[in-house]
């Protein structure tokens, strides 16, 4: 079954929005970008198996072999924080492909000692990676002809939390610090309000046209338009 709505943003960033009834976090896929045969990043590949049973990685596979785009083919898997409805699967597509991973270095440490706590928590075995390299505040150059990302810190949610912003196309993927209308949760262990607040101020003066966060507050799950993601941050701010 699929769980997943493929949603094409730019010629080579598609967003998989999750559609299912159990928890699981939307995934970005950017093609064609890295050097070699494994030309693809992957942003927060999810769970492999949730609590209601639901297939994730079947699905988002599914939903990707539909854009023509293999999991064998991703060389690197973006973390934008190590709860379990996020890195799941890297291990899984790890072993597929032989694809490297990379996080926050805050954030590799927190989820080796507060972290693994929480895959006990909800039942989970976490899983087994070492990252190829630490995301660092500022710019990074991934790979081919010019492409860079933009990483931003933004702790709050979680102690290494990091969004990324595409510049050339004015997307931002947010991982759990802010949804349409909401924000990510404070009360698991690392969470912090007050830095989640700052970070979410510290997004809201980017130029941005499409806003993928973590989870679905709306049906459609990205927010797209200028204007119309600025209100969601100055309601977001104005209420949190």
């Amino acid at each position: 079954m699929k769980f997943h709505n493929s949603v094409r943003l730019q010629d080579n960033v598609y967003g998989y929005i999750w559609q299912g009834m159990g928890n699981n976090c939307n995934t970005t896929v950017i093609t064609g970008v890295l050097k070699g045969d494994k030309q693809h990043i992957i942003v927060d590949p999810g769970h492999i198996t949730n609590e209601a049973g639901e297939d994730c990685i079947g699905s988002l596979e599914q939903a990707m072999a539909q854009d023509n785009i293999k999991m064998q083919e991703i060389g690197l898997i973006i973390n934008t924080h190590s709860h379990p409805d996020h890195c799941q699967s890297n291990e899984l597509i790890i072993n597929r492909g032989g694809a490297q991973v990379t996080l926050s270095e805050e954030e590799d440490k927190f989820r080796n000692t507060v972290g693994e706590r929480m895959y006990t928590m909800f039942g989970m075995k976490p899983p087994h990676f070492t990252p190829l390299f630490f995301l660092k505040e500022g710019e990074l150059d991934l790979g081919k002809d010019g492409f860079k990302v933009q990483v931003i810190l933004t702790p709050g949610h979680s102690p290494g939390s990091v969004c990324l912003y595409l510049p050339d196309t004015k997307i931002l993927i947010t991982g759990d610090v802010i949804f349409y209308m909401s924000v990510g949760r404070t009360d698991f262990p690392g969470g912090d309000t007050l830095m989640l607040k700052k970070s979410i101020d510290k997004l809201a003066v980017l130029d941005v046209e499409y806003l993928v966060p973590g989870h679905n507050t709306e049906p459609n799950g990205i927010i797209r338009g200028k204007d119309r993601i600025k209100r969601n941050f100055e309601a977001v701010q104005m209420f949190f």
